[in-house]
């Protein structure tokens, strides 16, 4: 498809305490400011989904059980936001990559959470893979501008505003998954950037995203090449 764009929205976006309906506001602007683009939101559960998952972690539940929870959050997010956009977005919750695609033909914008659940299932692993399955550029939108060689909060992290999709799928390779994970970028995800060398951008602003659709410098890290 041309002129389609996937993006993963953290849930700590949407819900960083309480919803934080200004931030939403200038994602619905910006989407609705660029008509002729059509866009892909996968919504991520945030810390609403690890809170669920460390009661059921310690209530000695599986890994299973903590991740169905998680996605449980992603779906309700995403009917949310379905709702917040109202006329533009999709009415019905897709939970196929056929039905996302099919959704797309009459909406400029179709939100989802986790399609299904899959061992190593996560939000930003399921973007990717629909960035790959439609053959388009993917753009994860999170609480930092890009992608650091440490935890951002370390003293001395250097931010890296360009990798490659291998160099990129070795760092992210390192963090040992579990549900509710907390990463700029996963390694679910990067795993079928690679495979798919999906062009793939990493910033912490709406008007980032805004400025790599027109094609300006922006800030944030680009995974290509």
């Amino acid at each position: 498809m041309k002129d389609v764009w996937v993006i993963s929205l953290g849930g700590s976006r949407i819900v960083p305490d309480s919803v934080d309906d200004k931030f939403l506001l200038r994602f619905k602007k910006m989407i609705e400011s660029h008509p002729s683009v059509k866009f892909v939101v996968v919504c991520g559960g945030g810390s609403t989904a690890r809170r669920y998952i460390l009661a059921l972690r310690k209530l000695g539940k599986g890994a299973r059980e903590q991740s169905e929870a998680g996605i449980g959050v992603t779906r309700f997010h995403s009917n949310f936001m379905m709702r917040f956009f109202g006329t533009r977005a999709n009415e019905e919750l897709p939970l196929t990559k056929r039905k996302v695609r099919n959704l797309l033909r009459g909406n400029q914008v179709v939100f989802c959470g986790a399609l299904r659940w899959g061992k190593g299932t996560t939000s930003d692993g399921t973007a990717a893979g629909l960035a790959g399955y439609l053959k388009c550029p993917f753009i994860n939108l999170t609480n930092v501008k890009g992608l650091y060689d440490k935890e951002p909060s370390l003293k001395g992290a250097k931010f890296i505003p360009e990798i490659s999709w291998e160099e990129f799928d070795m760092v992210a390779s390192k963090v040992k998954f579990k549900a509710g994970q907390h990463f700029v970028l996963d390694q679910a995800a990067s795993k079928k950037i690679r495979k798919g060398k999906i062009v793939t951008y990493i910033v912490g602003s709406v008007t980032d995203i805004d400025k790599i659709l027109k094609g300006k410098r922006f800030v944030g890290t680009r995974i290509f090449g």
